[in-house]
């Protein structure tokens, strides 16, 4: 929950932006959620049964995205000094849970959001 509520009003206030500024003159676009869980120590991704035998213990990396095939984000904009309420909320929420945030501009806008989650 400490890491699932804050990455969902993340998620929200992304996917808000984009349906607002992405797609001005235009009625269809693309937005894109996607969440990966990194390869660990030897083990596949994904490979759940392996790890359900062996009982999951510490932290996982995971990587979420959220992009759009919209108009960009301006290269002049910092997202670090906006002071655009969402924006701001995105900045402090991944402050919060020590995310790392990147931010691609090349067809559109991207997202790139690195968190660990650990054992409920």
């Amino acid at each position: 929950m400490d890491t699932a509520v804050p990455l969902g009003i993340i998620i929200n206030e992304i996917f808000s932006n984009s349906l607002k500024y992405a797609f001005p003159d235009r009625k269809s676009g693309e937005i894109r959620i996607r969440l990966v869980r990194e390869k660990e120590r030897g083990l596949e991704r994904n490979n759940w049964s392996k790890r359900k035998n062996q009982g999951f213990k510490g932290n996982a990396s995971f990587i979420l995205t959220v992009s759009d095939n919209g108009v960009g984000i301006p290269e002049t904009f910092d997202l670090e000094k906006s002071e655009s309420l969402g924006l701001k909320l995105i900045r402090v929420l991944a402050d919060q849970l020590d995310e790392n945030v990147r931010l691609n501009r090349n067809n559109g806008t991207e997202y790139i959001i690195k968190f660990a989650a650990g054992p409920a």
